[in-house]
């Protein structure tokens, strides 16, 4: 069946069918799997509310600047469940903000972003000099060899309204893929670059020079996160490019449709910044977006990156 079938098979009415599939909405990761009964009690350090029903919780009780093995290992473990975790009034410097993130592996220092009080932190600072522009749904580093794990982003400066932050569960994404959509791309990959967004931006000679440390690399469609077993759509709007093997229209087709999954209110979560609120998120199993409506107000936020290794 070729791409165009499958398309325009999931939007036109059939007999006794509707065009628009219902959303289903399962249990969190860690209780599919079965690691975590449903029904016992799941965390000791610290209260979890939930955010929503797949992704996102509150944690209170946890001084992210005075972690010991054990606490770190539950915190890993929501993190797991839920995907991205929220936590208020955290009031790190910039060397706790690094060490936090070395908790869970090698910090990865993004060649893109400028920096922080180390080049650990990455500085993301807009207002009225410094205008941001409409964001896209992404996960961050995709066009690595080894795409981030996870990102640990700080409120530094939040505008009166506005500034919020949406994530967007991919795997949930996953799962509510038409079954045709799902056997047609079991298998394939598609090429990631920083080309399509950052190198816009860029003189041909840096884009050059870029190329040779980012040159760019071929995933899993669908990946398998490495500690969950969890399939994960993983195509994202500024760096996937093209899908390997597969004619250009096919594939562009294909690649929008799947993009677009993201942007599917019932995968998503929206969090609302205070100063020194952080958030902690697996981009493995996530696509965020940070809304630009505050303009002319300020946002300054900070972020350590977790490297990653290559997805499977």
């Amino acid at each position: 069946m070729s791409t165009d079938t499958v398309i325009k098979n999931l939007t036109i009415h059939t007999a006794g069918e509707t065009a628009y599939p219902r959303i289903h909405l399962g249990a969190r990761d860690l209780q599919r799997n079965g690691d975590q009964p449903a029904d016992s009690p799941s965390y000791t350090r610290f209260e979890v509310t939930p955010a929503g029903p797949t992704i996102g919780a509150y944690i209170e009780g946890v001084d992210l600047a005075d972690i010991d093995d054990e606490l770190h290992a539950e915190l890993h473990r929501a993190l797991l469940e839920f995907k991205v975790l929220f936590f208020r009034d955290q009031s790190l410097t910039g060397p706790q903000h690094i060490s936090l993130a070395r908790r869970w592996g090698s910090v990865e220092v993004n060649d893109f972003f400028p920096n922080g009080e180390a080049q650990e932190i990455s500085r993301l600072a807009k207002g009225d000099m410094s205008v941001g522009t409409e964001n896209v749904w992404h996960s961050d580093t995709s066009f690595r060899k080894d795409p981030s794990m996870a990102s640990i982003l700080r409120a530094v400066e939040v505008p009166p309204v506005g500034g919020n932050t949406v994530w967007a569960d991919m795997a949930a994404a996953y799962d509510n893929l038409p079954e045709p959509v799902k056997e047609k791309i079991e298998g394939l990959r598609a090429i990631h670059t920083f080309t399509k967004s950052w190198g816009l931006a860029m003189s041909a000679e840096q884009v050059e020079a870029m190329s040779k440390i980012h040159p760019p690399i071929a995933h899993p469609i669908v990946r398998t996160h490495p500690e969950t077993g969890r399939r994960l759509l993983y195509v994202n709007e500024p760096f996937t490019s093209e899908i390997v093997g597969l004619p250009k229209g096919d594939g562009d087709q294909l690649l929008d449709y799947l993009m677009f999954q993201a942007r599917t209110p019932e995968y998503q979560i929206r969090f609302q910044w205070e100063p020194n609120s952080v958030a902690i998120w697996d981009n493995r199993s996530t696509q965020h977006y940070a809304v630009n409506d505050y303009f002319p107000h300020r946002r300054v936020m900070e972020r350590v990156t977790v490297a990653g290794d290559l997805p499977r």
